[in-house]
Order: C-alpha cells, then sequence, then structure tokens
C-alpha cells in the first residue's frame, strides 16, 4: 500500500506542472526581448565586420604566437614548481586530499540546496502563471477574505423530515468551494441562446 500512496501522491504533485508553467511564462517574458537584442546586433554589425576586414592577419598571427611562447613558459614554470615539491609529507598529502573531498560535498549538497529553492521559486511563478491565466486570483482573495473574517458559527439546518441537523463550518465552507469551482464550468458550457425573430 505504501508504493501506491507514494505512486498516488507524486502523480497528483501538481509542482512539476506549476515548474513547466513557470518555464514557459518566464521564457515567454525572455522572448518579448529579443526584437531589441536583434535591433542592436544590426545595429552593430557593420562596424564590427569592417573591424574585422581591417584587421592584418600577420599582426593576429603574431599576437597568437606571442600568447602561445607565454603559455608554454608558464606551464613548464609550474611543472618544474610541482616536480621540485614532491618532498612533501604523505600524511598532510592525504589530510589536504580528504579536506578538498569534504569541501567538494559540502559545495555539493549547497548547489542541490540552492537547485531546490530555484525549483520551488519556478514552481511558484508557474501556479501565480496558471492563475493569473485561470482568473482564480479573484479566490484567493475571497479565501483570504473568509480567513480574516474568521470561521462562521455553525448553522441549525433541518432535513427532510424536519428534525433539527448541525451543519459544522467546515461542511458549508466545502458546500461553498465545490459551488465556487462548479461555477466557472457551467459559465464555460453555457451558451446565449438568441430568441428568432418572429416569422412575417
Amino acid at each position: 500500500m505504501a508504493i501506491t500512496d507514494d505512486l498516488r501522491k507524486t502523480l497528483s504533485d501538481p509542482t512539476p506542472l506549476y515548474f513547466a508553467a513557470g518555464t514557459a511564462d518566464l521564457a515567454l517574458q525572455q522572448a518579448k526581448k529579443v526584437p531589441a537584442l536583434v535591433e542592436q546586433l544590426r545595429a552593430e554589425a557593420p562596424a564590427r565586420i569592417e573591424k574585422v576586414r581591417g584587421t592584418d592577419p600577420k599582426a593576429v598571427q603574431e599576437k597568437a604566437t606571442a600568447r602561445a611562447k607565454e603559455a608554454q613558459e608558464t606551464l613548464q614554470t609550474k611543472v618544474t614548481e610541482l616536480i621540485g615539491g614532491f618532498d612533501v609529507d604523505l600524511k598532510k598529502l592525504g589530510e589536504q586530499a580528504q579536506d578538498l573531498a569534504l569541501r567538494g560535498v559540502g559545495v555539493a549538497a549547497e548547489y542541490a540546496v540552492k537547485a531546490r529553492e530555484t525549483y520551488e521559486k519556478v514552481a511558484e511563478h508557474g501556479e501565480a502563471a496558471v492563475k493569473t491565466w485561470r482568473g482564480e486570483a479573484a479566490e484567493e482573495i475571497e479565501d483570504l477574505a473568509i480567513a480574516v473574517e474568521g470561521k462562521a458559527e455553525p448553522v441549525e439546518v433541518k432535513d427532510e423530515a424536519g428534525r433539527p441537523k448541525v451543519a459544522t463550518p467546515e461542511a458549508a465552507a466545502e458546500k461553498k468551494a465545490a459551488a465556487r469551482k462548479a461555477a466557472p464550468a457551467a459559465r464555460r458550457n453555457s451558451t446565449t441562446k438568441k430568441p428568432t425573430p418572429p416569422a412575417k
């Protein structure tokens, strides 16, 4: 049963869908910036192309050769320092390796926490976007108003036989939520029929 419950919980969790909706919404916001970037590149392109055309290939080659020689000399110096430093205590080297490994685990854990926080933020953004798309922002305000006003007192209701029956505030809230969920569906399903004009 535990596997079934876990599977049911996983399949009923809307967070991945909200994450996808949030990602799509953020991508749309970024896509709106693209035309301005294209115009900027179009304006800067002729100057950059002309700069490349005006560059002497021999000067570029000489500069690359000088950088390569400098990198080779730096590498040789580092290798010489490394080989000269092999007279290191092995115990100290082991401690340093262990310290680095522990730091790596700490960094990985930190990135995992940051990734989870980012995932949750994008999912929250997606949930807000979905609510905006559905027009559910008004429902949240109504729920907030109910929460601020406090719980309603029990209401006495009579059943079909005329006997008193107590309705709890929770039952009343559930009934109100069910009616609220049914209202948008009723609005979508209702079609306004135009009356047919009388025949002449």
